[in-house]
């Protein structure tokens, strides 16, 4: 089913000048305009889900943008060949001359965007990105991109798929993306990032999350995080949650009357069988033998 934008367009003095081109696809919506604008035209722009304004020609002189309505104001400034706005940011703009352009406007569903990003960046840093503005004067390699994308807006010739993958590598490409080396610093967790996974691991019942919850939880990538949690604790995501579910297995052990099977069926092992297993493997004895050394009551 392709995807339906909404978003409210006001303008003033500005017209195409042949009929817009467009294609709806999965989640997104790319429309390619020729426009000519004369001077003091004004338009008004803003949607419920993200959206990118890519220009063939270079409007820097002729038109002036705001995210309020004063343009001439100190908040205005030129217009740029590339420009990502974020969900539910308003858009106004005027031409201080006549001008003829191109551009193509690419509509996103949020919840798309978010699949374009999240498996590499991470759901935590893929959202505080798509509400990040970006304002950007060379395109690079994006503008060959965009060319691509209008070509296949305006004469079809593959798969839905072509056109989707070419607007998410205009996307990754536009977007303030940190690279990843960065992403981690010195390539080790900080020590507020393991006080955090282990306050998320403690409030569940069961003492267990996902590689890729404990990922997003610290804004990071899944391939990323998993490389950098090994070097920081010398166990993976895995090894260290049975280590931390053994540890509770040890305070139900030493304070409570509950029997082994009682504790293993509270943490979520399968059976009595596993939560031995898994216990001997961490702490070199099975639950009754540490019970008896180091029963509290």
């Amino acid at each position: 089913m392709t995807y339906q934008h909404s978003m409210t367009c006001c303008t003033d003095g500005i017209r195409p000048v042949v009929p817009e081109r467009w294609r709806g696809l999965e989640g997104l919506m790319s429309v390619y305009w020729d426009a000519e604008g004369q001077a003091g035209a004004r338009g008004y722009y803003l949607s419920p889900d993200p959206r990118f304004v890519i220009f063939f020609n270079d409007v820097s002189c002729q038109i002036r943008m705001s995210n309020r309505e004063d343009v001439s104001g100190p908040h205005g400034r030129p217009m740029t060949r590339a420009v990502f706005v974020p969900a539910g940011v308003p858009l106004w703009t005027k031409f201080t001359s006549a001008h003829s352009f191109s551009h193509l406007d690419l509509h996103l569903h949020q919840d798309r965007l978010l699949r374009f990003l999240s498996p590499t960046v991470g759901g935590s840093a893929a959202r505080t990105i798509i509400r990040r503005p970006v304002e950007i004067q060379d395109l690079g390699g994006a503008e060959i991109l965009a060319g691509l994308l209008v070509r296949e807006v305006s004469m079809p010739s593959r798969h839905g798929v072509y056109a989707e993958n070419l607007a998410g590598s205009i996307a990754t490409a536009l977007l303030d993306i940190p690279a990843e080396s960065a992403e981690a610093g010195t390539g080790r967790l900080t020590q507020a990032q393991i006080n955090k996974l282990t306050m998320c691991l403690n409030s569940r019942t069961d003492g267990r999350l996902s590689v890729a919850e404990m990922a997003e939880i610290v804004g990071l990538s899944e391939s990323w995080f998993t490389n950098v949690f090994k070097q920081t604790t010398g166990k993976t995501p895995l090894q260290w949650q049975l280590a931390a579910r053994v540890e509770r297995a040890k305070n139900l052990l030493s304070q409570s009357d509950l029997s082994v099977a009682d504790i293993a069926a509270q943490l979520s092992f399968s059976d009595q069988a596993h939560l031995t297993k898994a216990f001997r493997q961490v702490a070199g004895e099975t639950p009754a033998a540490w019970r008896r050394l180091h029963r509290t009551r």
